[in-house]
């Protein structure tokens, strides 16, 4: 079955920071139907969107994104259809976010960096054990003449899976009401599911089109597809009738 809605990323860092403010906010992306795909860098957008929008599942599309590759996201999204289905986004990035896209000023790192405060995130990273890596950096030549903003930036993506660990990390130390707007702006878009459990198009071979799923029954989602149990269940029956 199709998510109910499904927001592109650029990368895994930017996925698990959207997971994490939303299990803050005592959401369950999963349960909700919604799906965070991490696209592997920008110039992949064509391809996810093609598969995902108006042109392949029909799934209602949200994004974010860095302002920079704010060109690159656009033709990736007019190249697999958007603007053909009459989701063409308006000049600017008012008009991507009226189509549910949010643009991160510089990127992930960046918001979060100023939203927190260069002293939270180096206590975030002190917590974390590497206080000793990031003034090693910082007191390299070539940092000296940085800012501590600068050198943070340096140090998150300065290993790998560095900015995938911290983007969980500094979501988590975020204290209430500074929250980045673009983060904000994207779990606001895909909502919360309407009450009740989601349901499926009707099946050819089981009663009329406004069943659903019976309450309770496959909670909180839908019952995988292919499987059938309440047409074999009346076989359990069978074997006191036979003579």
């Amino acid at each position: 079955m199709p998510p109910r809605a499904v927001v592109l990323v650029e990368g895994h860092s930017d996925r698990l920071a959207l997971l994490t403010l939303a299990g803050r906010r005592g959401r369950s992306l999963a349960d909700e139907g919604i799906e965070v795909v991490a696209m592997g860098g920008i110039t992949n957008t064509r391809s996810f969107a093609s598969h995902y929008g108006p042109s392949g599942l029909g799934v209602p599309l949200a994004g974010l994104y860095d302002a920079p590759a704010e060109a690159k996201l656009r033709h990736g999204l007019t190249a697999a259809g958007l603007e053909a289905a009459g989701l063409e986004a308006a000049p600017g990035p008012e008009g991507l976010a009226g189509l549910g896209f949010f643009g991160c000023a510089v990127d992930l790192e960046d918001e979060l960096i100023r939203a927190l405060g260069v002293e939270a995130v180096e206590a975030v990273i002190d917590a974390a054990g590497e206080a000793r890596s990031l003034r090693l950096l910082a007191g390299m030549p070539a940092q000296r003449d940085r800012s501590r903003e600068a050198v943070l930036r340096r140090f998150l993506g300065s290993r790998s899976g560095r900015k995938a660990r911290y983007a969980a990390l500094l979501v988590e130390a975020l204290p209430p009401g500074r929250v980045p707007d673009p983060l904000a702006d994207v779990l606001a878009h895909v909502g919360t599911p309407p009450p009740g459990p989601r349901t499926t198009a009707p099946r050819r071979d089981r009663g009329s089109p406004d069943r659903g799923t019976a309450p309770g029954r496959d909670a909180p989602g839908p019952r995988p597809p292919g499987q059938r149990p309440p047409r074999v269940r009346p076989a359990r029956a069978w074997p006191p009738c036979r003579r």
